[in-house]
């Protein structure tokens, strides 16, 4: 570029005069310009820029102060489960020890053999709080999802009067606590007569605003193309639903099952349901508490078995919420 300039300074000098200051201005210009293709010189600037970049993450300092971070992330995170598992193992000598032990010293199966003797002694079989757990937790969980998944749809994908307004309303709802909202729950249902049965638990559940808000995300992100190129082929709103959006936002149901399920199973339901038939695994499990400092090991396997069936769903359920989520990009 240079030796074109001094070439073109030479020409000028040569014409003697013949062009103008004007023309030899834009003939200046003209030889500054870059004459390689578009492609080569955008190609050029990815490779600098990638170069800048691989220098940036060869940093060994940054690498290792990263990997540090994380792994104290980690095994803060990790801590309580810890802690869960080796105190359900301990004996009572060692859960009372002060400054208490990370891991157990002593394993023993004590405290699951008497949380057998507190439950075979209960008025109710355990078998009955098992079966009210786990139907008031799949029918609330099952009803939540397909309810939240039907609502967010037309307002993800259809222009509806007040959808605006209404997704605004879902938001707002979001606000509120489970402690503010639990009067109000229990003055509509004591009205509707559900106060003792299971619909006192899985009523609420299923009219939960979350599933809503995180369906409507993710149903906005589908393009509004397949649902086109489906209403083209003859298919019905229906068939769209179930067929074709509902399989492409996999990963917020999956998410969402995980959530709802964990709630509901760890739920106490003591507020609404008096009657001791119906009441859950939480409620039974908790009077083990009131038993005093002599229950402490047993209220520790309590805590273990509480929280054992949503690790298992969620270590079940990862993998393919993981492959969903990363097949997930959907672009118009």
């Amino acid at each position: 570029m240079a030796d074109n300039i001094k070439k073109l300074d030479a020409e000028s000098k040569n014409s003697s005069g013949k062009l103008s200051n004007k023309e030899l201005k834009n003939e200046r210009k003209s030889a500054r310009i870059d004459s390689r293709p578009f492609a080569e010189i955008s190609s050029l600037k990815v490779q600098r820029r990638s170069k800048k970049r691989k220098r940036i993450n060869r940093s060994i300092g940054g690498d290792l102060i990263l990997f540090l971070f994380l792994a104290l992330a980690g095994v803060l995170s990790a801590l309580p489960l810890i802690l869960t598992i080796n105190n359900a193992f301990k004996p009572l000598d060692e859960l009372f020890k002060f400054p208490p032990n990370i891991f157990v010293r002593n394993p023993t199966l004590a405290n699951f053999s008497d949380l057998g003797v507190a439950l075979s002694s209960s008025i109710v079989p355990f078998s009955r709080y098992l079966f009210n757990t786990i139907l008031i937790t799949i029918v609330g969980t099952v009803g939540h999802v397909i309810v939240a998944s039907m609502c967010a749809y037309p307002l993800a994908k259809y222009k509806i009067p007040g959808g605006t307004f209404i997704f605004g309303l879902v938001i707002y709802s979001l606000m509120f606590p489970a402690a503010v909202t639990a009067i109000p729950n229990y003055i509509i249902l004591n009205w509707l007569g559900m106060i003792d049965t299971y619909w006192a638990l899985i009523l609420p559940m299923v009219a939960s605003s979350l599933g809503l808000f995180l369906m409507k995300q993710f149903m906005g992100q589908i393009s509004t193309s397949y649902i086109e190129s489906a209403k083209i082929d003859g298919a019905g709103d229906f068939k769209i639903f179930w067929k074709i959006v509902m399989p492409l936002v996999k990963p917020a149901w999956i998410t969402l099952i995980i959530l709802v399920f964990q709630s509901l199973w760890n739920a106490n339901g003591a507020m609404y349901i008096y009657r001791e038939d119906f009441k859950m695994v939480s409620y039974a499990l908790s009077q083990i508490a009131t038993a005093g400092p002599a229950r402490q090991g047993t209220l520790a396997a309590v805590g273990l078995l509480m929280i054992s069936v949503p690790i298992i769903m969620f270590i079940v359920s990862q993998s393919n919420m993981l492959e969903t989520m990363a097949h997930s990009g959907i672009k118009e």
